[in-house]
């Protein structure tokens, strides 16, 4: 049923309409796991509803882009916004799918399908990385098997056409992904992993339940906790909880599972409230995180290593542009948490249209 021959008994860009069509119809299912794969929710069960009022939304308000269109991007029920991202996810499929068919279809039917699966969990683990720094097990680990099965199906995807070694390729791909970012990352965190900040002496530092105040500024928890491991570390002159107080010096290290002060313990639920007199503090700084491996681990699952290789260059000479882009706009600070995520998506989508051929083109010269 996916041969070019029974395709092609109905005219090509009647299926550059279908593509466009189902891609739009994907990236409503899209939306759904944005929302709730970070929120740990089902995203199966309950239906679509309005996420301010519940209003379960009936299938002819659930239209991809049109209804949001015919609303004006608010709920039918309750008036209130809806997001524009919704609009911006179905599109964005939709044209994701319909550039798959047109640069595949000629060649393959499952290859277009294929790239376009790939596209999808690009979509999703970019929109959530920018949200929330994270790329879901869902979308990495379930990248890796879909690939190494899609590999199978279709060994296309690595330029070969048979089953055997391209299984070998994505497991080859899978390897290098998941231990070249790896190592970066435990590279990164051996020369990068700490920042030191010194502060004017006798400088008074608040640990509150959500934040630490420094005197110029504010930062939550989990700008500095990306995992378990992660210690904030200071010298403290002095250290005052609101039932005891340390007055001469002691070193504080605060994890996200314990608060250690000299030689007793704490559960940091246990400390609401710490105020600590200090000339420097450390904090924990991360090259990339794990995400990023398994995520790089998908992309060479689906295709191959030399994709993979591809992908860390040019996302390195995105992401280095957008950020310094945002530094000199002063819309972020150099040590500010950045996704990488949306990069390494960028620079692999990039690879699926031309940049295998680029890079076959620059070693043949």
């Amino acid at each position: 049923m996916f041969s070019r021959e029974t395709w092609a008994l109905v005219p090509f860009h009647f299926w550059s309409g279908v593509f466009f069509v189902l891609g739009s119809m994907v990236g409503s299912l899209l939306n759904v796991c944005i929302h709730r794969m970070p929120r740990g929710e089902s995203i199966v069960s309950p239906g679509s509803h309005c996420p301010r009022c519940n209003y379960s939304i009936p299938w002819y308000l659930n239209i991809p882009i049109l209804t949001w269109l015919w609303l004006r991007g608010r709920c039918a029920h309750c008036g209130e916004p809806i997001s524009v991202r919704y609009l911006i996810v179905e599109l964005l499929t939709g044209l994701a799918f319909l550039a798959c068919w047109l640069a595949y279809g000629h060649d393959s039917v499952l290859l277009a399908l294929a790239y376009a699966l790939l596209l999808s969990g690009f979509i999703v683990a970019t929109f959530i990385d920018f949200e929330h720094f994270i790329i879901p097990d869902e979308i990495t680990l379930g990248g890796i098997a879909a690939g190494f099965l899609c590999s199978a199906v279709v060994p296309a995807l690595h330029g070969i056409t048979e089953r055997a070694p391209a299984l070998r390729q994505s497991f080859i791909g899978i390897a290098v992904g998941a231990g070249l970012i790896y190592g970066i990352l435990r590279l990164g965190k051996l020369l990068f992993g700490r920042e030191r900040i010194v502060l004017e002496p006798g400088t008074r530092i608040i640990f509150t339940e959500t934040a630490i105040q420094l005197p110029d500024r504010e930062i939550p928890y989990e700008e500095k906790f990306y995992r378990k491991t992660d210690a904030i570390e200071l010298e403290g002159k002095r250290v005052l909880l609101h039932d005891r107080s340390y007055i001469s010096a002691v070193s504080v290290r605060l994890t996200p599972d314990r608060l250690q002060i000299g030689e007793d313990s704490f559960l940091p639920e246990e400390v609401p409230h710490m105020e600590v007199t200090t000339d420097e503090i450390i904090f924990p700084r991360e090259a990339m995180g794990l995400g990023d491996v398994k995520f790089m681990g998908a992309i060479g699952a689906f295709l191959g290593w030399k994709a993979v290789v591809f992908s860390l260059m040019f996302s390195s000479v995105i992401g280095s542009l957008v950020g310094v882009t945002l530094i000199l706009l002063k819309r972020q600070a150099w040590s500010s948490r950045i996704p990488y995520g949306p990069y390494i998506a960028l620079a692999a989508t990039g690879w699926i249209f031309g940049g295998r051929q680029l890079t076959e083109w620059w070693f043949a010269r």
